[in-house]
This record gives structure tokens, C-alpha cells and sequence, in this order.
């Protein structure tokens, strides 16, 4: 066994583990996942997330895991189809948000997919239209990216 491999079989380990180090990895392994800043009005943050559905199951799982990763959020509204069935959830926000993100879903044929928008408040009410608009628009943006 010569020493320079050894040496060098060191470095390598050294430099991935650095990289891999730098990455966060969710504990749910989603393809297919997009991420898009949609808005920010009054302070306050919209962030649209779609994934594919490989089952049921994953709806759940990938809700609780934007529950950890978004500490702080006030609200995550979302709407999927899995196999020609439909879910949704307003999360106490007005307006019947999830059902535009169920339209969205339908119009783009996007079957076993779900789609979520996190809020973070910004301190400042922003009333029942404009939040319907901004959600719907991180909808989009979010799907047509």
C-alpha cells in the first residue's frame, strides 16, 4: 500500500465532506421541486413551492418538512391532485386561496402535484383581495417557471 494513495484518498474525503458540509438536504427527497420568491407587499413574504407526487404519503410529509424549514411562517396554504383526487387547505387565510391553486393545477394539466405558498407576515394587514392576488400570482409564477 504506497503512502501517496493514502495521502490522497484523504484529501478527497477532506474536500467532500467540506462540500457536502455546505448543503442543506431536506429530510424528504422530492423530484421535481421548484422554489420562487413570488412576492414581497408590505413587508410581508410569499414563497411558492410545487412538487411532484409519487404518493398520498408524500402530501404530509412534505408540509411538515416546510412547517420545520420555514420557522416562523403564518400561514401555508396548498392544493394538490394525486390520481385524479383533490385536496386543499386555506390555513385559515380568506378568500378560498386553494381553490385558485387547484385551478392552476387542473389548467396546466399538473396531476400528482402539489403546490404550497408559505407566508411570512410583515406586520401589516393586507386585506382579503390583495391576498388572494398575491397568492394566486406566486401560484403562477410558481408553475409557469
Amino acid at each position: 500500500f504506497d503512502l501517496h494513495y493514502l495521502i490522497i484518498f484523504l484529501l478527497i474525503v477532506n474536500i467532500c465532506s467540506s462540500i457536502i458540509s455546505n448543503f442543506k438536504f431536506a429530510k424528504f427527497s422530492l423530484k421535481n421541486s421548484t422554489l420562487e420568491l413570488a412576492c414581497k407587499i408590505k413587508k410581508s413574504k410569499f414563497y411558492g413551492y410545487l412538487y411532484e407526487l409519487d404518493s398520498i404519503e408524500d402530501v404530509k410529509i412534505i408540509l411538515n418538512n416546510l412547517k420545520e424549514e420555514n420557522k416562523g411562517y403564518r400561514h401555508i396554504p396548498y392544493a394538490y391532485y394525486f390520481n385524479n383526487t383533490a385536496g386543499k387547505s386555506d390555513d385559515k387565510e380568506p378568500g378560498n386561496i386553494s381553490i385558485s391553486f387547484l385551478n392552476n393545477l387542473e389548467r396546466n394539466n399538473l396531476n400528482n402535484h402539489l403546490i404550497a405558498v408559505v407566508r411570512f407576515y410583515g406586520g401589516t394587514k393586507l386585506g382579503a383581495s390583495n391576498l388572494s392576488r398575491t397568492y394566486g400570482k406566486c401560484a403562477s409564477t410558481c408553475i409557469n417557471k
